[in-house]
């Protein structure tokens, strides 16, 4: 048995210290995550900074066999926000002093909606007075249009692998080509080479998975210098593939403290990176993102978009919250954060450090009041 002590205070972990803490219990279990919210609270604060989700559509061309929206699901009712409504949403979280935004919404490469991304981007910054931060998690791209969108002024980007292990990512991926380990790895390696902080993610619980693969996850993201990790149990849906696989998953409570584990150890082997406290957790239990908080996560990403499209946006099934307005999941927001220990930081970009670090003697880090120069489309979505 490992002495947990001991190896809290370690630099670097291999797979197997790795595989003990992400299954440890008891004793251990609570050292581990008094720890990792000892380093969270020491080296970056406890700062919770915000990311006004926006689901922009569940239009998507991929087929991936865990997910709910995937092109193949044809109980799915598709749509897809038009520019005012997306601005709509923006204006609300800027109105509110969120700081930032995530746009995400189901994979499309084709002209029309790069154009359009690119015109809704530009008309974010320039209504917010350059003021709201921009995540896009629009999936796989080529170097072009990762740079139009960079150049409108998008500055991060979310790109989920979903696990680092090729054999399982072919496993929960069907065999064509518009599904590639490959393909995924070389966009993380573009979308850094492009400017963007870059952040990926993985799916923990999935069927086939094994601890030693999650540690594999953690070393990955290390490996790879990633700068914002959104990763959360897998939810299984009844309109994909995975489904049939239900019965090999681990009970959703233990998927809930593994995906803690994961949290925790994360935020121990990269102390300087921004990691997400996901809705997925919430969807096990009522406060399991309050639950990432308070052992190390420190972004929360509160659901703005319009009410009567949220129960559409079904990656999983009992999705939270797709009854609640803005308005109501704003304040629920701040008085869960502070039961956890934790304050909002408002106003503020919540870039991660991680990043800022790396970039600092490069150049200045950006702010909210100092940003890149925003490139006008040539041709806006009209």
């Amino acid at each position: 048995m490992m002495n947990i002590e001991s190896l809290l205070k370690q630099k670097t972990f291999s797979r197997e210290e790795l595989v003990y803490l992400l299954s440890c219990q008891g004793e251990d279990e609570q050292k581990l995550f008094a720890y990792s919210k000892h380093l969270r609270d020491r080296l970056l604060s406890n700062n919770i900074h915000l990311r006004g989700l926006i689901e922009i559509s569940n239009l998507c061309i991929k087929d991936c066999l865990y997910c709910g929206i995937r092109k193949s699901n044809k109980q799915a009712k598709r749509y897809a926000l038009d520019e005012a409504e997306i601005l709509k949403a923006a204006s609300y979280a800027s109105q509110n002093r969120y700081g930032s935004i995530v746009l995400q919404g189901g994979e499309r490469n084709d002209p029309d909606f790069v154009r359009e991304i690119e015109s809704i981007v530009y008309q974010i910054k320039k209504q917010s007075g350059q003021k709201l931060g921009i995540t896009l998690s629009l999936g796989e791209q080529s170097e072009d249009t990762y740079r139009r969108w960079f150049d409108a002024g998008a500055h991060r980007y979310l790109l989920r692998i979903e696990t680092s292990n090729e054999q399982l990512y072919q496993q929960i991926h069907p065999h064509t080509q518009n599904h590639s380990f490959s393909t995924r790895l070389k966009c993380l390696q573009t979308l850094r080479k492009c400017g963007y902080q870059t952040g990926t993610g993985v799916m923990i619980g999935l069927p086939f998975q094994t601890l030693q693969n999650l540690a594999d996850d953690l070393l990955f993201f290390k490996q790879t210098d990633i700068d914002m990790v959104g990763m959360g149990p897998y939810l299984e849906h009844r309109e994909t593939p995975l489904w049939s696989f239900r019965n090999r998953l681990i009970p959703l409570k233990e998927r809930l403290n593994l995906s803690l584990h994961m949290v925790s150890c994360l935020r121990i082997l990269m102390p300087y990176i921004n990691i997400a406290a996901t809705t997925a957790l919430q969807a096990i239990e009522p406060l399991g993102r309050e639950k990432a908080l308070a052992i190390g996560a420190n972004i929360i990403m509160p659901n703005i978009t319009p009410a009567v499209q949220k129960t559409k946006y079904q990656l999983y099934e009992n999705k939270p919250d797709t009854d609640e307005s803005a308005e109501a999941a704003t304040l629920q927001l701040i008085e869960s954060v502070r039961n956890c220990g934790c304050e909002i930081q408002w106003d503020n970009w919540g870039d991660s450090r991680h990043f800022r670090n790396k970039t600092l003697t490069a150049s200045p880090p950006m702010t909210s009041k100092a940003q890149k120069p925003l490139k006008s489309p040539e041709s806006p979505a009209k």
